[in-house]
């Protein structure tokens, strides 16, 4: 991945030309643009909405929620516009995400409608005959294989095959004397879901296995390069519950893996594919179902704008102002391949296996290309970013809780707007199109 930052170099110097000449939808004025709607509107939009800080806080439904919905569906319970939730979450499958948020807005909502950091692990079908080690919590094992992966272990079969690695709680360490019990195949990969709950046995157990090449009854070998491959979805350094602050999330836990690592090898951590927001993949898998909804409601318009509602600076917004630099690029040198190459090459996004000679291929066949122009940032005060800490300072000024394979770039952390809550956003995108649903 370090040998990909050129690429992202040249993809934030473009980014930082694109985002600070952008007219009609820049810092927090209302500018107008859009189609005028006939009798029977038909959307040229499509809603990317966070979850977690935007839509609920922890279990809680955040009031303006609701509100925003109803702008949202018809009397028949349909939505007026193409909607998808993009959530960094990886603890449950999308059909129990679909049902969650059914019940806390009120209104039907399909699995199609819902990304979860680990969505895109679909495409990435090299990995699915291979024994992978997946990490997180909730259903891990089920999750895994839903996605496509037919061979999967978990931290806690691990465990349960080798007693005498986890050492840390002395409660939990094997009363007699124990010999491991070799009855698992070799892991050929790491997927890392989302933050466990027990640090300190993924971390010891994720070492072990990227130090012994996946073969737990060998001893570590520090030199050995490269490691297994390392795919890691979530870089949510925090993230907002019922409490007054952010709490830690998944990012957090891959800042601990990385620096332990790099103090036992003193090289780092590379990852093949980083996912969830704000990689560039997430946001191309999101406008994939986007396009795929207004098929379904056969709406013939072409959805040209996408507009992403989140709390957090350093994944919502970073993440949709660089895939809007990625297709405002794309617009204007469609016939070049350098963008795509650009996109799927970035140290920024890792989003794509790095060691996959048909990247570009494999995407294409599989998303087909965007029919999006814009990936528009609107920031909310009802999750992690809070109006009050920023009151006597930029945005651009604040430190960068982004992931360490993502360089800092002021410009992409800049909103297009900012709003009190979900239910002024709608509004707002509805004035900005011009759009009033019948």
């Amino acid at each position: 991945m370090r040998g990909l930052l050129p690429f992202y170099r040249a993809l934030n110097a473009l980014c930082n030309r694109q985002v600070r000449r952008r007219a009609g939808f820049a810092g927090s004025q209302c500018g107008f643009s859009g189609t005028v709607s006939d009798s029977k509107p038909q959307p040229r939009f499509g809603l990317l909405f966070d979850i977690d800080g935007v839509l609920v806080r922890g279990k809680i439904p955040i009031p303006a929620a609701k509100k925003a919905f109803q702008k949202l569906v018809n009397s028949q319970g349909q939505f007026v516009v193409p909607v998808v939730f993009v959530t960094n979450a990886g603890n449950c499958m999308r059909q129990m995400k679909a049902d969650q948020l059914s019940h806390i807005l009120g209104v039907p909502i399909t699995m199609d409608q819902v990304m979860m950091s680990h969505s895109p692990l679909r495409m990435f079908k090299k990995y699915h005959d291979k024994c992978v080690l997946v990490s997180g919590q909730g259903p891990v094992l089920d999750i895994a294989k839903n996605l496509g992966f037919q061979n999967v272990v978990s931290i806690d079969m691990l465990r349960e095959s080798f007693p005498l690695l986890d050492m840390v709680d002395h409660n939990r360490r094997p009363k007699l004397p124990s010999s491991p019990i070799a009855n698992l195949p070799t892991v050929e990969a790491v997927i890392l879901f989302g933050e466990p709950i027990r640090w300190e046995t993924n971390l010891q157990l994720i070492i072990d296995i990227l130090l012994t090449n996946g073969n737990l009854s060998g001893a570590h070998q520090t030199q050995k390069l490269p490691h297994l491959p390392l795919l890691a979805c979530n870089m949510d350094l925090m993230w907002m519950a019922e409490a007054q602050s952010p709490r830690f999330g998944h990012g957090t836990f891959l800042v601990c893996l990385e620096n332990i690592y790099k103090k036992i090898t003193g090289k780092e951590v590379k990852y093949k594919a980083l996912m969830g927001k704000p990689s560039e993949l997430t946001y191309h898998f999101a406008e994939y179902l986007i396009r795929g909804q207004a098929v379904e409601r056969n709406w013939t318009q072409p959805i040209t704008s996408l507009y992403a509602i989140g709390d957090n600076l350093m994944t919502d917004i970073y993440g949709a102002n660089l895939y809007s630099c990625y297709l405002e690029e794309r617009t204007r040198r469609k016939n070049s391949k350098t963008v795509t190459k650009m996109a799927t090459g970035t140290g920024s996004s890792a989003a794509l296996p790095q060691d996959n000679e048909h990247v570009e291929n494999t995407w294409e066949s599989e998303l087909a290309p965007p029919s999006a122009t814009s990936c528009k940032s609107i920031l909310v005060c009802t999750g992690v970013y809070n109006p009050h800490t920023y009151a006597n300072q930029c945005i651009k000024e604040t430190v960068f809780h982004g992931h360490r394979d993502f360089r800092f770039d002021p410009a992409l952390v800049e909103p297009g707007h900012i709003v009190q809550d979900v239910a002024d956003a709608v509004e707002l995108i509805f004035e900005q199109e011009k759009f009033v649903p019948q």
